[in-house]
């Protein structure tokens, strides 16, 4: 039979070892490894007893192969052994939904007002950002609570890690939606201000939530408009072939079919200033009841 070693996930088991090294030895195992000898003679062989007050998980090693096998305590049935590699929707079996002792109506009570999400949606220099940012100071000054997702503030941390490739624009909505969801969950009016191209993403994002909750705002403001402003020139540098993928240059952008509310740019200061457009989704929340308790 070949060596074997026993390690502990935390070197803290006090083991007094008869006979181990020609006599008796109380000590932690500062190493994490209790290495036994070889013996095919079962009066040599050691006897362990373990003096600790807590057992934690340890893993067996064969040393020479390295083969290893892991147990874990106090269960030790075979789907508590199991392990899985969490990919895309396919959940481990041991996780389950934890209800909270407080539910949403009561924060809701709380707040006096409903949770929902607002997704501002339109191509860029269509003035989302604008509008969101006067939503939220609007809807502030009669008392009540937002937070806005913008979608360049999301990418200095959250999804820093995602580039503009399409897969990674689907995850970046995503991970956005689902974090809008949360904030909806606690009573908060969440404004999601993002190009989000596509209408597959968006109507994702739709379905996190309750019937209602998710209302679509679109900009419609043309594509000329939106280049003519090009607040950060990357119109400039998309017709110039620097940039590969642009929403609206080469990349399309997919418009809403049946969105909730419609912003037009019609040219009237008045009517196409950003307090204007943020009255109008105002007025849309008050007629479905968000603004109260």
């Amino acid at each position: 039979m070949e060596g074997l070693a026993i390690r502990a996930s935390r070197p803290s088991i006090l083991c007094s070892l008869p006979g181990l090294n020609g006599g008796s030895h109380r000590r932690p195992i500062s190493d994490g490894f209790l290495r036994l000898p070889t013996s095919s003679n079962a009066a040599d062989k050691p006897k362990l007893v373990a003096k600790s007050a807590s057992f934690h998980p340890i893993s067996a090693v064969n040393v020479s192969a390295q083969a290893s096998l892991t147990a874990d305590f106090p269960a030790l049935s075979e789907t508590n052994l199991k392990e899985e590699r969490i990919s895309g929707d396919k959940k481990p079996e041991n996780i389950v939904w934890h209800e909270s002792s407080i539910c949403r109506c009561d924060r809701q009570q709380l707040l006096q007002q409903k949770g929902c999400v607002i997704w501002i949606t339109g191509l860029s220099g269509s003035g989302k950002s604008t509008v969101a940012c006067a939503l939220s100071k609007a809807l502030f000054e009669r008392g009540k609570l937002t937070y806005t997702l913008d979608g360049d503030n999301v990418r200095h941390g959250l999804n820093r890690d995602l580039t503009f490739k399409a897969e990674d624009r689907t995850e970046n909505i995503r991970r956005i939606g689902e974090v809008a969801k949360l904030f909806a969950d606690v009573g908060v009016i969440c404004i999601a201000s993002l190009i989000s191209p596509y209408r597959r993403d968006r109507d994702e994002c739709r379905s996190l939530l309750p019937e209602g909750d998710f209302v679509e705002v679109f900009m419609d403001v043309p594509l000329s408009v939106c280049e003519s402003r090009d607040p950060k020139g990357l119109y400039k540098l998309a017709r110039a072939g620097k940039i590969k993928g642009f929403t609206g240059i080469d990349d399309p952008y997919e418009a809403p079919l049946n969105c909730e509310v419609v912003l037009k740019h019609t040219g009237d200061n008045d009517s196409c200033s950003p307090r204007q457009m943020a009255e109008n989704i105002i007025s849309y929340l008050q007629n479905k009841g968000y603004l109260e308790g």
